[in-house]
């Protein structure tokens, strides 16, 4: 199979809204590895590039996770020190 044939989502997109919206540290792994699927595919390495997909998309799905998990916490500790004025 041609590597310009090949569709292998790089996540980048969802890589930079996670490293600036969801958590910063997990965001910029995922950048990294999204960065590596665009270039495995242009030089053809498609084993190398589906890899840095599947870890991309799991950093990304972490980092979201954890920035939601951690949005709740902040809410509920601000309205529990507001609730307490």
């Amino acid at each position: 199979m041609e590597a310009s044939r090949v569709n292998i989502p790089s996540y980048l997109a969802l890589s930079i809204f996670n490293m600036l919206c969801c958590c910063l540290p997990l965001g910029i792994a995922a950048l990294v590895f999204s960065v590596q699927v665009k270039n495995a595919t242009h030089i053809g390495d498609v084993n190398q590039a589906s890899k840095s997909s599947r870890t991309a998309r799991l950093l990304n799905i972490i980092g979201i996770v954890v920035g939601a998990i951690t949005l709740i916490i902040l809410i509920v500790i601000f309205a529990v020190v507001l609730k307490k004025k």
